[in-house]
């Protein structure tokens, strides 16, 4: 019997035996189990039995109950002080603890997915009522999107030395990863049957499971080419036939494309922004704007589900309309005479 069908049948016995507590530690595992169930992404369940585990531990701590029934609005509003007072790292089990606080983008991540735990307990009766109906969370800090500029890339393009199988592949993603503005998740995960050279789109899934076409330009066509056609190594797993793969044939991580963009970054000489594949497409988005594209074809694009990221990215493009209405704007570009002033009387 394989492990998850032991795990079904354990959590089966269970449900049939016996009540279901309502006890944080039982409720966590539960969440975790109906998580995989629903298909969410390994990185939602863990994110959550981490916040749900880090409120078990203050409570306890405290000498205050840890069962979800007797957890009250004071209970919750005594942890988001403490969470503002912690540590970064402060509960991890390998990293050290630093000076440094919860930045409030973690706290509000953290206090978003204990919310959706309660409210999903009280979905399905396991509670009767949420204490976050009576707690407002703290709104998450707006970060400035970093960017690189034009000059930037084109360094960093010109960094990379195509004259390699892997630095040819690492040239197609980057080309890829910018045009189509997606996640570096989903490039990577990308198989050879997603990509549709004809159509120049490629199909990839986002976040929970939801599928999406992405159209990509004629330069990344040809890149892509002559990629798949000349420098793309066999895969060693035959089931697995991601696009792009390392020299002896197995998917390309995440760290490791970070690692290679950090490299070119470095060789480029790109200082003053962090070189990252996310701050690339933060980049592509505001070139998008800046190149005239519309906030909603973006959104299908990228795969946001809100618009609200996106709105960040068009402020930063307003920079450039500033800048474009210094040079050219109607008035100053007139050799208009300003009337002479009197001074007033007194």
């Amino acid at each position: 019997m394989s492990s998850m069908n032991r795990e079904i049948d354990e959590f089966i016995q269970e449900v049939l035996s016996r009540r279901r507590s309502t006890e944080l530690d039982k409720l966590i595992e539960y969440d975790a189990f109906c998580g995989r169930a629903e298909g969410k992404s390994q990185k939602t369940i863990d994110l959550t039995a981490l916040a749900l585990n880090r409120l078990r531990k203050f409570l306890w701590q405290k000498g205050l109950p840890t069962d979800a029934k007797m957890i009250g609005a004071e209970n919750i509003r005594a942890f988001i002080l403490h969470l503002q007072s912690s540590k970064r790292f402060d509960c991890h089990p390998y990293a050290r603890s630093q000076d440094k606080g919860l930045s409030g983008l973690s706290i509000n991540s953290y206090l978003r997915a204990i919310r959706a735990a309660f409210n999903r307990w009280v979905r399905e009766e396991l509670l009767e009522i949420t204490p976050f109906s009576k707690v407002k969370i703290p709104k998450a800090p707006k970060k400035v999107i970093p960017t690189f500029s034009e000059q930037q890339v084109d360094a960093f393009f010109r960094a990379i030395d195509t004259s390699t199988p892997e630095g040819f592949r690492d040239y197609t993603l980057f080309l890829l990863y910018l045009d189509t503005m997606c996640r570096l998740s989903e490039a990577t995960n990308a198989a050879v049957e997603d990509l549709n050279l004809q159509e120049r789109t490629l199909r990839i899934v986002g976040k929970g499971n939801r599928q999406r076409l992405v159209p990509f330009g004629v330069t990344v066509q040809k890149a892509l080419w002559k990629y798949v056609n000349l420098y793309r190594p066999e895969p060693a797993v035959p089931n697995h036939d991601y696009l792009f793969l390392t020299r002896d044939g197995r998917r390309l991580t995440k760290n490791r494309v970070e690692q290679a963009m950090k490299k070119y970054g470095q060789r480029a000489g790109i200082t003053g922004v962090r070189c990252s594949p996310h701050t690339l497409r933060h980049t592509a988005c505001v070139m998008w704007i800046r190149n005239g594209g519309d906030i909603f074809s973006l959104q299908l694009i990228t795969g946001h589900r809100s618009l609200e990221v996106l709105r960040g990215y068009v402020n930063l493009a307003q920079c450039d309309v500033n800048s474009a209405h210094r040079r050219h704007s109607p008035i100053d570009n007139l050799d208009l005479r300003m009337p002479r002033t009197r001074r007033p009387k007194k």
